[in-house]
């Protein structure tokens, strides 16, 4: 029996790869985006729009078929990885926390709710856009999913 896809060393390496990138991009955007009156406006843009790539990829690549091959390596490269490392919870909570600490309460909780409202439309706006992609093929042009074909298929 194989170990599991998120066992193993190759898909790691790609999980790392990507996040070591993403992370490199998020930096480098919020150290070039100053702080709008102590509002961290780059890590607001840089969740939002995360959250709109993602939805965006996921939903496509769902829609090219079965989560094998190389849409399986997309999809922890870009997914798990680069957009993992580029998103920031920890910093949104940071931030948040911050401007609560500076006695800036309704700011800080704007920030938060801001942050989460509207990268859950923004979510929804990546799928959405995402839906006008190719749709998924029929039955005969699906390939195998390797790993259920070597563990006795799905259980």
């Amino acid at each position: 029996m194989s170990r599991p896809v998120h066992l193993r060393a190759a898909y790691l390496g790609l999980a790392v790869a990507g996040g070591t990138v993403g992370t490199a991009v998020r930096e480098g955007i919020s150290l070039a985006v100053p702080e709008f009156d102590g509002i961290p406006v780059a890590i607001f843009g840089i969740n939002i729009l995360g959250a709109f790539l993602l939805g965006l990829l996921l939903e496509s690549l769902a829609r090219r078929g079965p989560d094998v091959g190389g849409r399986r390596r997309l999809r922890i490269l870009v997914g798990t990885g680069f957009m993992g490392g580029f998103t920031t919870y920890s910093a949104l909570a940071t931030d948040a926390a911050s401007l609560l600490g500076e006695g800036r309460a309704g700011i800080g909780i704007g920030y938060g709710l801001a942050t989460v409202v509207l990268g859950g439309l923004a979510t929804w706006a990546g799928i959405a856009l995402g839906t006008l992609r190719r749709s998924r093929p029929d039955a005969s042009e699906v390939p195998v999913d390797p790993d259920l074909a070597e563990n006795g298929g799905p259980r």
